[in-house]
């Protein structure tokens, strides 16, 4: 999520024709997939998660830590398909299955204080990236599945579009300067008013929901989004980083896209689970 207190081009180096692009073809391949097949949007997300994994390990490898790719990668795989196929108790047992398959992996290449640190990371990683990620399976098998999915990437789009548009024009008082300092308060107003408005619209519109639901939703995703954001900016200041990787030109990687959907996406389905669960 971006909430900048200056232009993203000028302020941060930004490509922001190419991300504009990149963003709308990403927006475009998502909605195909979720309404063409609910398994195609499944096998979109297992490359996603697949593609921000690698680019977590070349990050740790700054630091000398070398994540189990091979585990975590098939690992991942699991869990998504996991989660969407029976439900949140196969996703916790994938996950730890996943856990455990990475640390006999990294056990068996050698022990010590290296595979312990490894071994670590590998839980961190398959925790902040397929296990967050199982929730958006969660909700995509739903009978309504789709739609969910779809309300869910239009709440993270409008936080981000709010928090950069107010940003931009308003931003003056820094949110976090320690760890972001160009995402401003007045950047997560922007955020918090643009994402409540989706979050009424689309509950309206799309579920015949209370009013009060969307804007829960909108708050929820403010604060999940925000918080996601954050954290991966400290890793990236930890790494000494700007960007996660170059696979997305004007955006960096395929993390730096994941960041706040990571935290947002448990968010959004214990929202709609308990507050508007699926007919029939």
């Amino acid at each position: 999520m971006t909430q900048l207190a200056a232009p993203r081009k000028t302020g941060a180096g930004r490509d922001l024709p190419a991300a504009v692009t990149v963003g709308v073809l990403l927006l475009g391949v998502v909605g195909a997939s979720l309404f063409i097949r609910k398994e195609a949007f499944a096998a979109f997300a297992v490359i996603a998660v697949a593609a921000a994994m690698w680019e977590l390990a070349q990050a740790f490898t700054r630091r000398s830590i070398h994540l189990p790719l091979v585990p975590l990668i098939v690992g991942s795989a699991g869990i998504l398909v996991s989660a969407y196929v029976a439900g949140t108790e196969a996703l916790f047992v994938a996950f730890l299955l996943t856990v455990g398959g990475a640390v006999v992996w990294r056990v068996l290449d050698g022990s010590g204080e290296a595979a312990l640190r490894d071994a670590s990371a590998a839980t961190f990683a398959a925790a902040y990236l397929p296990f967050l990620g199982g929730f958006v399976m969660l909700l995509l098998a739903e009978p309504d599945g789709p739609a969910r999915v779809a309300l869910f990437v239009l709440l993270a789009v409008a936080c981000d579009t709010g928090g950069y548009v107010v940003g931009t024009l308003l931003g003056r008082h820094p949110l976090a300067p320690s760890v972001s300092p160009k995402k401003s308060w007045e950047g997560l107003l922007g955020s918090l008013v643009l994402t409540s408005v989706v979050g009424v619209v689309g509950i309206q519109t799309v579920f015949h929901g209370e009013p009060l639901v969307g804007a829960l939703l909108g708050v929820g995703v403010v604060v999940s989004a925000t918080l996601g954001d954050l954290a991966e900016s400290l890793i990236k200041r930890d790494l000494e980083l700007k960007d996660m990787g170059r696979l997305l030109p004007g955006h960096g990687g395929v993390l730096d896209r994941l960041d706040s959907l990571l935290l947002t996406a448990p968010t959004v389905w214990v929202l709609l689970t308990v507050l508007q669960p699926a007919a029939g």
